[in-house]
């Protein structure tokens, strides 16, 4: 089924607002007030998946990355199931692709700046995973396996929180641009739709590259917080036994 895209702003409207909202929701920090803490206050401040590691241990980590990779996933998932098989007018542009992306972008500046917490949340990382899991699910797997490497062999956690995100972000770009020239004809309306899907792309990235800008400092001064994994759960295990024995 062909629609035009300027039919479709109010509809686009409703799903911006509700993917935002989701993304306002921030796992870390429930779950840190639950356990008699907020996050934003210990180690590094951010309520995300390598700092709630670094305070209460990897188990606690691996949940709030869950979470928040949901965060990105539902929106973006729910965006293409409505949209699945409408097309643009005169294109091969499917509709969900720019549904998908459009709740992914605003999923993910929810959890960045959600409007319920003065707009200091998290840095997306895990969100944005979820938003180009639902794109591209072998690259984001191969991606994600990637970061894991090089975190365990670097214990650079920002860096590789950029080798996790980047490549979805490419492989979107380039599925966009593929289905735009396999079209019969170039219409003004594909330009605009391949345009804005592309640029919501990009602002997803900027959104958690503008987050990370003091993690970005410090690496290029050579001072950024180590990530060790296997650390994190030594202590952990070392914390259980001690509570075991006082039991």
């Amino acid at each position: 089924m062909y629609v035009s895209l300027y039919n479709l702003w109010w509809q686009f409207l409703i799903l911006a607002i509700c993917s935002y909202l989701i993304g306002n929701v921030n796992f870390a920090i429930i779950i840190s007030k639950l356990k008699g803490n907020d996050i934003r206050k210990v180690g590094s401040g951010n309520p995300g998946t390598l700092n709630m590691s670094r305070t209460f241990g990897l188990k606690i980590g691996l949940l709030v990355l869950v979470l928040d990779i949901l965060k990105g996933v539902v929106p973006t998932l729910i965006g293409y199931l409505l949209y699945n098989g409408y097309y643009f007018n005169h294109t091969t542009l499917p509709i969900s692709l720019i549904a998908k992306v459009l709740c992914g972008f605003f999923a993910v500046l929810g959890h960045v700046f959600p409007a319920f917490m003065k707009f200091k949340g998290g840095k997306g990382i895990a969100t944005t995973i979820g938003v180009f899991a639902v794109c591209n699910i072998w690259v984001a797997l191969i991606s994600g396996a990637l970061a894991i490497g090089f975190i365990m062999m670097t214990e650079v956690g920002s860096m590789g929180s950029f080798i996790a995100t980047t490549p979805g972000a490419i492989a979107t770009c380039l599925s966009v641009y593929k289905n735009y020239i396999l079209a019969s004809s170039i219409t003004e309306g594909q330009i605009v739709a391949a345009s804005i899907t592309n640029l919501l792309v990009v602002g997803i990235i900027f959104l958690t590259w503008y987050a990370h800008r003091q993690n970005i400092r410090r690496l290029l001064a050579g001072e950024e917080h180590p990530t060790n994994w296997l650390q994190m759960l030594k202590e952990a295990r070392i914390k259980k036994k001690a509570n075991k024995d006082k039991i």
